[in-house]
């Protein structure tokens, strides 16, 4: 008992914790399916799903850990991926991953002005620019076509996948842990009000959070358009499907951030998320099952991360 209260003290008690249930995961599905699940070859595919995601999950945490919505990434991921496509024909390797990236600043520069200047809530801002984003991708995939060119498919595979990956999660890593940003993203998260009565510029650095979403955004098109190789533009609010895998990856990031290592919980949730989602269709379970998943795991962790006052009025 004494040793298990000394390990939750310990800042890897939340990744350690994580790693279990990763293995837990593993064990019960390979028992169920051992032909269909878990071998080398397919853990890395889980894992290479879950890469991609986590990039977005590591983009929303920057919005979420504050307390603001974005319900816009799933339209950016769709028009950068688009433009990504088109700008690879003309400008080669430079075009397929500046041109998401730049994408993404733009939009969330958009994203944040509007946020700051219209004074109403963020899931509502967002999710009204969403169908102006998905509007646009109906001309970007008429301007250069749906799909990605063979000879700019590199990281959709590994190793590249990985290194993009990788220099995602340091960079993320680095501006939580020694920027002024970084601080200043959870100080306004723990209470905005005494965050601000300290001086710090409140409304600059939720620009600056929306601006650093949509990048790490564009990176994740870049691999997101590697792995798939095609994207056909999304309107009507469809692109709010793409939403909710990245935020999983958030949730467990706020729910482990306790413990000093938000990113490394966003990796290995999506990792998680995509070993459950392949057990099922393992199971031979119809793809729809991965909605249900999706929705309890959200519930779920929400339920987790957030504090409950009682009496408190929830809207």
């Amino acid at each position: 008992m004494e040793l298990l209260k000394k390990a939750k003290q310990s800042q890897w008690y939340g990744v350690g914790l994580l790693l279990i249930i990763t293995v837990a995961v593993w064990v019960v599905f390979k028992l169920l399916c051992p032909g269909t699940f878990g071998s080398p070859d397919q853990m890395l595919t889980y894992l290479q799903t879950g890469l991609i995601y986590a990039v977005g999950g590591c983009g929303l945490y920057f919005i979420v850990v504050m307390g603001l919505w974005d319900f816009s990434i799933g339209s950016i991921l769709v028009l950068a991926c688009l433009l990504s496509i088109g700008f690879s024909q003309m400008l080669g390797v430079a075009g397929l991953i500046v041109t998401p990236i730049l994408c993404g600043a733009i939009l969330g520069a958009a994203n944040g002005l509007a946020y700051i200047k219209l004074r109403i809530p963020s899931l509502i801002v967002t999710v009204g620019l969403s169908l102006i984003y998905e509007a646009f991708s109906v001309f970007a995939s008429a301007w250069a076509g749906t799909r990605l060119a063979d000879q700019y498919k590199m990281f959709g595979a590994y190793p590249w996948n990985l290194i993009l990956a990788l220099l995602a999660f340091a960079l993320c890593s680095f501006i939580l842990k020694y920027t002024k940003f970084g601080t200043y993203v959870n100080a306004i998260g723990a209470n905005e009000a005494v965050a601000k009565n300290m001086g710090v510029d409140v409304d600059k650095y939720k620009f600056l959070a929306f601006v650093l979403c949509s990048m790490f955004v564009g990176i994740m098109a870049v691999l997101y358009i590697g792995y798939g190789t095609a994207q056909t533009p999304m309107t009507g609010m469809l692109s709010q499907s793409l939403n909710f895998k990245p935020l999983m990856g958030t949730f467990f990031g706020l729910a482990f951030k306790k413990y000093g290592h938000p990113v490394a919980s966003i990796v290995i949730g999506e990792f998680i998320i995509a070993m459950m989602f392949a057990g099922f269709v393992a199971l031979g379970m119809p793809v729809t099952v991965n909605n249900i998943v999706t929705g309890a795991t959200l519930l779920g962790i929400v339920f987790v991360t957030t504090k409950r006052v009682k009496g408190a009025v929830v809207k």
